[in-house]
């Protein structure tokens, strides 16, 4: 594997990470698991745009 999919790997993996932060803070703190929601799509669309471009 390139260091170029590795990036993209690792972007997944980030996102992955920030979902299941979105999953464990819903109950409690709702504006913050959306923040964090956020923060996982745009990994995850990074991820594919990253994977795209090769």
């Amino acid at each position: 594997m390139s260091q170029h999919e590795w990036i993209a790997v690792g972007l997944l993996a980030l996102a992955g990470f920030l979902i299941g932060g979105v999953y464990a803070t819903w109950k409690t703190a709702k504006m913050m698991a959306m923040v964090v929601g956020l923060l996982a799509l745009l990994a995850a669309g990074g991820a594919v745009a990253w994977f795209l471009a090769t």
